[in-house]
C-alpha cells in the first residue's frame, strides 16, 4: 500500500497533550478519515437508492422484500 504526506497545522496544545496522552495521531487521523469517507459513501448510497425507489414508485419496505425474494430464488 502506497501513502502520501498529510500537513496539518493544529493548536501546539492539542499536539502537547496528544503525545502526552500517547495518542497516536497516525492511526487517529487514518481511522477518523476512513469512517468518514465511509459515512459520506453510505449517506450517497442512501440518498441514491432513495432516489431510484422513488423514480420506481416502490417503498423501501417493499424494495426489501423483492431483494430477499430474489436472493432465495438464486
Amino acid at each position: 500500500m502506497s501513502t502520501e504526506v498529510l500537513s496539518v497545522r493544529v493548536r501546539r496544545e492539542l499536539k502537547k497533550e496528544a503525545e502526552e496522552l500517547g495518542i497516536n495521531l497516525k492511526e487517529l487521523i487514518e481511522r477518523t478519515l476512513a469512517d468518514e469517507i465511509m459515512r459520506i459513501r453510505k449517506e450517497r448510497l442512501r440518498a441514491l437508492i432513495r432516489k431510484a425507489l422513488e423514480s420506481m414508485d416502490v417503498t423501501p419496505e417493499e424494495w426489501a422484500r423483492l431483494v430477499r425474494e430474489t436472493r432465495r430464488e438464486g
